[in-house]
């Protein structure tokens, strides 16, 4: 039976958090843009083969919105890249004016500026880690608790201006939203929608130096960016803001910890050698079964398959990453390594606007545990880790670390 024929459902069951399924590897060998079914049930094509996935991240014949949203593919049930969206017809202009906005605020130059605040969370976070694991009885803490939740959380909300107080209210929103809870996950999105919109028009009483209030005030001032399009780019950043560099920091923990030769070697040198630790992972960090979701917006030809016009695609960024065709003993983490141009962070015209950012707190958090705590290690096995399987970018609930 043809690989068309079986149309294999997502997402491929894989060994553990830091292995990706091997499936993978044939399909990037047999079938780089393959035909699949969606957790939702519905049809479309995985790309796997990095090629590929990076050429269509830049590909304008592609986007996030469909031509026929009512007939679109659904991936998933969470609320959270499960189906199109924006408008069509403006789809190029919306996230241009997007990028416009928003680059100042999430610039390399800005990011540089607030890393002494982001070291001195790191080194009160790591500090508070250090006094619970002294009270501990077995000394065990917890350091998705202590450090890796709580850090991108605090950053992003002095970024764009969200009271942390409000911390555990979006935290359970986000998890809520990015879960495959079905309609549960669409009410939790509602209600995200009017937390933001609140605090939005509290900015429009009250202005302050943050990017919530950037959004109000170009909203204000252009007629073509609509509220509601102002308020779920507001939830679009929070969200993501905070979600996927929580992950990131947790994933490179199990990279470091699993691998004592590469701890050692970031304790030996934290500064020089943090920036290639971060790049692998990046490259190897897989936080989720799915990728990101486009449809087209015409006929193509491409890697000897023809995609219809409003099909789906989902671009396996995972898999497009551990592409022995680009990199080198590709499944190993290797910071070494001399084959940079990972698509962690995406590629093109939709390059993480928030990567200087990330790559800030990445670097924040391991060169500062690589110095203070050098005898740091799991307190439990691969296998005992408490993995999110019922949600969108997966990770773990908890990080039981000890030294």
């Amino acid at each position: 039976m043809t690989l068309a024929a079986e149309r294999p459902q997502l997402p491929f069951a894989r060994p553990n958090l830091l292995e990706l399924a091997p499936f993978y590897e044939v399909l990037r060998r047999e079938a780089p843009i393959a035909p699949v079914t969606t957790p939702a049930g519905d049809p479309a094509w995985l790309v796997t083969r990095f090629a590929e996935v990076r050429d269509l991240l830049g590909d304008k014949r592609f986007g996030r919105s469909h031509p026929e949203p009512e007939r679109a593919s659904r991936i998933s049930t969470a609320a959270v890249q499960d189906g199109p969206t924006g408008d069509y017809e403006s789809e190029e202009a919306d996230h241009t004016r997007m990028r416009r906005l928003l680059t100042p605020a999430f610039s390399a130059k800005r990011m540089r500026l607030l890393f002494g605040h982001v070291q001195e969370l790191v080194d009160g976070y790591v500090d508070r880690m250090i006094a619970a694991h002294e009270s501990a009885p077995d000394g065990v803490v917890d350091l998705h608790a202590h450090l890796a939740f709580p850090l991108p959380v605090a950053v992003i909300c002095r970024l764009l201006g969200v009271p942390e107080a409000d911390r555990e209210h979006f935290r359970s929103l986000s998890d809520r939203m990015a879960s495959f809870s079905g309609q549960d996950a669409h009410d939790a999105r509602e209600e995200f929608g009017r937390y933001m919109a609140g605090l939005a028009e509290g900015k429009r009483a009250e202005p302050g130096e943050d990017v919530i209030t950037d959004l109000v005030r170009a909203q204000a001032e252009d007629a073509s960016f609509g509220y509601l399009e102002m308020v779920r780019l507001c939830v679009g950043l929070l969200f993501a803001g905070h979600e996927t560099t929580v992950n990131r920091i947790g994933l490179g923990t199990l990279f470091l910890l699993t691998r004592r030769d590469q701890w050692e070697a970031l304790v030996a040198d934290p500064d020089g050698r943090v920036d290639a630790v971060i790049e692998e992972i990046m490259r190897l960090g897989a936080p989720g079964d799915l990728g990101l979701l486009r449809y087209a917006h015409d006929d193509v030809e491409m890697a000897g398959v023809t995609i219809r016009r409003g099909d789906a695609l989902i671009l396996s960024i995972n898999s497009a990453n551990r592409d022995a065709s680009v990199f080198a003993d590709a499944e190993t983490f290797d910071p070494d390594r001399v084959e940079r141009g990972h698509v962690g962070f995406g590629h093109g015209a939709h390059f993480c606007i928030g990567a200087s950012l990330a790559r800030t707190e990445l670097r924040a958090v391991f060169a500062t545990l690589a110095r203070r705590l050098p005898e740091l290690r799991l307190a439990v096995g691969l296998d005992e880790l408490d993995v999110r399987t019922d949600h969108l970018t997966g990770g773990v609930r908890s990080l039981p670390v000890a030294w």
